[in-house]
């Protein structure tokens, strides 16, 4: 069953046609890696779908509904959800702070203002659930602020996967990331996202090749490759383009 669907996604700044009919889709519990040099439109496309961006034409459809013109906080309760390429936090609230309002975000549409967090026993299990699933449970007293670079793009999943989405966007999850905590980063979210559809795009090409089930390549806006992480490697187009002319 296909989760998101985007059809004929054309997106204009001005006279400059950034994406110029993007076609794709992503089946439930699949891992799709966006990939492709830069300015190739990969952060314009996640934008339109999350509904940062307006699309100039086409259109988006989660579950075969259309959301095109859907706003952002519509769009997550309808279950797609999304980081962002530089961390999106509340960096002088705790850990389980920023996990528990995410919750709650998530789960109530209106904020019971008057309600203590801490006497929502149901939010904080889940935020503890949460927070263990990612080996992040003993910093939860700690400042945002003070954890590694590592640890707030992991706090910035957990709160993406915090309203139980369909489908979770990332924008370069390991950015910033060594070469080691890259690692750790693909290993947990491989883990996290059980029957979750993965959208992600990276220029971390370790990252991409051991968690992508499938790969499209962005080059000026436009789609010129897809399929599995062999038939991308052996794609000449895509080599010369982007991956490199060594043998595979």
């Amino acid at each position: 069953m296909e989760v998101l669907t985007v059809k004929g996604l054309k997106k204009s700044f001005g006279g400059l046609e950034v994406l110029r009919d993007v076609s794709l889709n992503a089946k439930a519990g699949e891992k799709l890696a966006i990939i492709g040099p830069n300015g190739a439109g990969k952060t314009t496309l996640f934008n339109v779908i999350g509904g940062q961006l307006p699309a100039t034409s086409g259109h988006v459809y989660l579950y075969g509904q259309d959301i095109t013109t859907m706003a952002i906080h519509r769009r997550l309760h309808h279950g797609l959800a999304r980081s962002f390429q530089i961390n999106n936090l509340f960096f002088d609230l705790t850990l389980m702070d920023n996990v528990i309002l995410a919750l709650k975000g998530a789960r109530y549409p209106h904020f019971q203002m008057f309600r203590s967090i801490e006497a929502d026993t149901e939010i904080s299990s889940a935020a503890q659930a949460l927070l263990e699933s990612m080996g992040l449970w003993e910093m939860r007293l700690n400042p945002v602020a003070a954890l590694s670079y590592g640890d707030q793009r992991l706090v910035e999943v957990a709160i993406g996967l915090a309203s139980k989405p369909k489908i979770l966007l990332l924008d370069e999850p390991t950015a910033g990331l060594s070469t080691a905590d890259a690692a750790v980063f693909g290993d947990t979210i491989s883990n996290l996202l059980g029957d979750t559809t993965l959208l992600f795009c990276a220029h971390d090409m370790d990252l991409v090749f051991n968690l992508a089930d499938r790969i499209m390549v962005l080059c000026f806006g436009e789609i010129i490759a897809d399929g599995t992480c062999d038939e991308i490697k052996c794609d000449l187009k895509v080599r010369e383009v982007y991956l490199g002319s060594e043998e595979p």
